[in-house]
């Protein structure tokens, strides 16, 4: 039963309090506002995380972050979501969705990541989604509308995890969270900083004019998050009117993994973007969203889809004419290469893996690197909290 829905909860402002301060929680009527129970909101929660432990629903909204980044939060509030979760902006607006294949920009033999060539991506596909606003076709007239007013954009990107793997670091650590996070503030920063170029050629959305204020915030508060742990340093502003501040990216961490060179192109395009909107007014309210490409992805041959990490290191394939078939995750022999492994220590290694469903246990493997092979699912699992 619900199997093919998306289930989610709307957390309001306030609620997280309720949980630390071991508060109660009132449950109320939708008709008509009055209190039907109140219960512990510690045990609410409780209850929701072990639901969506056991069964990946519900999923949570927090109100409150939600609405304290929403670019036009001077004329309306965020009330929800698609079904999936990754596009977040006011009802009725529409999203034009598109992928980057991360893995096309990383050299394996260079231990590379090419900035120059993802920058001209973004911009180039920033332009091409704005096209699509006019070019689409709506469900609804309300709908069209709204999405010709605030022609929201969403450019993400696929195979996060794969790359993480081939550069031989662990998904939960601090240097791939700040690799994750310098990567998507490239692309969201360099899509704002675009979208402000074409404002000031054919001018900005409707929407912006009377949200001003709520973009320019929001827009300070991604460069403040961008600059990161050189935001201090560098006397950035602080953020503003947040419940709840983000952990900026940390360039310490980031230096010593093959993607050091993003750091400066990061606060470039974070400073592009500030100075582009606030001098032309944006194209569009919204331009990035890290949807889950689970279709696209396999088109584009990924090994892993958004921002997620693998989900098994084996997966298997039904055939059509009947049967089943192992594939080992096409990104483990580079990682192994990376870590230093001989062809031939790598071909045993796989072929554990294809008997086993699991590196634990593999000849030559190293006790430090078994991080780097964890998995979503599986007995190398990563932390919840990770």
């Amino acid at each position: 039963s619900f199997q093919n829905a998306n289930h989610s909860v709307r957390l309001p402002r306030g609620f997280m309090d309720k949980v630390c301060n071991d508060d109660m929680w009132d449950l109320t009527n939708r008709t008509d506002g009055s209190v039907r129970r109140s219960l512990p909101a510690r045990e609410l929660w409780d209850t929701l995380a072990s639901a969506a432990w056991r069964c990946a629903d519900p999923g949570v909204q927090f109100d409150d972050i939600l609405n304290d980044w929403n670019t036009v939060a001077d004329t309306e509030a965020i009330r929800g979501s698609n079904p999936c979760s990754e596009y977040t902006h006011i009802d009725n607006s529409a999203c034009n969705l598109a992928s980057l294949n991360l893995g096309k920009f990383f050299d394996d033999a260079k231990q590379e990541f090419d900035v120059d060539s993802f920058s001209h991506a973004v911009r180039l596909w920033t332009l091409t989604l704005e096209i699509t606003v006019s070019m689409s076709h709506y469900p609804d007239p309300e709908i069209a509308a709204r999405s010709f007013e605030h022609r929201t954009l969403g450019l993400g990107y696929a195979n996060m995890g794969a790359v993480l793997m081939r550069a031989g670091l662990a998904y939960d650590s601090d240097q791939s969270r700040a690799v994750i996070g310098a990567v998507t503030a490239l692309m969201h920063n360099l899509a704002y900083a675009t979208s402000a170029e074409v404002a000031a050629a054919v001018g900005p959305c409707e929407a912006f004019a009377p949200n001003r204020n709520s973009m320019l915030r929001v827009i300070r508060n991604h460069r403040r998050a961008a600059y990161g742990s050189l935001a201090d340093r560098r006397s950035i502003p602080p953020y503003e009117a947040l419940t709840v501040e983000p952990k900026g990216i940390d360039h310490l961490s980031l230096a010593h993994t093959p993607f050091a060179s993003l750091t400066e192109p990061v606060i470039r395009a974070a400073d592009r973007a500030l100075n582009g909107a606030s001098e032309h007014g944006l194209r569009n309210a919204q331009v990035t969203v890290l949807a889950p490409p689970g279709t696209i992805g396999l088109v584009m041959s990924c090994d892993t889809t958004g921002i997620e990490p693998d989900f098994a290191l084996v997966k298997m394939k039904k055939l059509v004419g009947g049967g089943t078939m192992s594939i080992v995750n096409q990104t483990i022999p580079r990682a192994l290469t990376k870590l230093g492994y001989t062809d031939a220590q790598m071909d045993e290694i796989v072929a554990y893996i294809n008997e086993n469903m699991s590196i634990l246990g593999a000849p030559h493997i190293k006790a430090e690197h078994i991080p780097v092979f964890a998995c979503s699912m599986g007995d190398n699992i990563i932390h919840y909290t990770g």
